[in-house]
């Protein structure tokens, strides 16, 4: 009998289990292999974590890092079984290529740029994480984004910061491109059944395509690429349905909760009119006359636009 497993990892929004994509990698593996993983996901019940997530422990042993996990999972549950040699090799240099092209876009998007990781990055981690670390952890999350990015694209020729940006963007938008052409059609990168490189694609792609953040270009790219947005959509439905059904957008819960008050008071009224109605017609003193009831429009188009709720 297998040892149990547990995954420890950050929580999901925005429909997806996670927003993490190391952790989101692991756990598309997990689900395409079938390992039997416990999840837990990091809230403000936890302590705050002490080193890089995702961290799986089984029995006395603790690995941390996707690649690392996956290899571990692999010698019990393995999603590569069918592939040949070759796409044993794709596989290696197709994740080398999302680390090199896109990750670095990727951290940029959600740890350096201003206005999403103010808005939305920033206050969502700290959301996640037990006063007092919450206040300092997500900016050192921030510090070694952009280290690693430097670390890899910093060097000569490009010098500035402004020349590293550009460029990492275009690099993950030829990296995205490249994957688009090479999935193709099919359902997954090498047929039918998904392996490891659909869950780092999964991992990378799924954030950029579901976060809401008020800068997007390179989630406007990813969208103009349909064949990689089906795939994405795929998983979640067919593999993490139950984990989606689970994680509503940000805000849509108090939205919903709203709308529901505001439908039961117009029903409140409405039914005060009516009655109301139904008395002025028995009453003698009075000449019958029809009372306009108030009725919810569809979609509570009388109320003004609930403006969706940042993280």
């Amino acid at each position: 009998m297998a040892a149990p497993m547990e995954l420890s990892c950050w929580g999901g929004d925005w429909g997806l289990p996670s927003l993490h994509p190391e952790s989101l990698t692991v756990m598309a593996y997990a689900k395409f292999s079938g390992a039997p993983l416990t999840v837990n996901t990091i809230n403000n019940s936890w302590r705050a974590p002490k080193g890089d997530l995702p961290v799986l422990v089984s029995e006395d042993i603790v690995i941390s890092q996707p690649a690392k996990i996956l290899n571990f999972l692999r010698k019990q549950y393995n999603a590569d079984y069918d592939l040949s040699a070759k796409q044993g090799a794709d596989t290696l240099a197709y994740i080398a290529l999302l680390e090199e092209k896109l990750l670095p876009a990727l951290l940029h998007t959600f740890w350096i740029e201003a206005e999403n990781y103010c808005s939305v990055t920033k206050p969502w981690f700290a959301s996640k994480i037990a006063f007092p670390m919450s206040l300092y952890l997500p900016g050192k999350m921030s510090r070694e984004a952009l280290n690693r990015i430097l670390l890899t694209k910093g060097g000569p020729p490009l010098y500035s910061l402004t020349e590293v940006e550009a460029q990492i963007y275009r690099d993950a938008k030829e990296c995205l491109n490249l994957l688009s052409k090479r999935l193709g059609t099919s359902q997954f990168f090498f047929g039918d059944t998904p392996t490891t490189l659909d869950a780092f694609v999964f991992g990378f792609l799924a954030p950029i395509y579901k976060v809401c953040f008020p800068r997007v270009q390179l989630q406007e790219h990813l969208k103009q690429l349909p064949n990689l947005c089906r795939f994405c959509d795929d998983i979640l439905t067919c593999y993490f349905r139950l984990t989606v059904s689970s994680h509503a957008p940000a805000g849509q819960d108090t939205a919903d909760a709203n709308l529901q008050k505001l439908t039961q008071l117009v029903n409140k009224e409405s039914n005060l009119i009516e009655k109301m109605d139904d008395n002025l017609r028995k009453s003698p003193q009075h000449p019958s006359r029809k009372l306009t009831t108030l009725k919810l429009a569809a979609g509570g188009e009388e109320s003004s636009p609930m403006s969706r709720l940042s993280p």
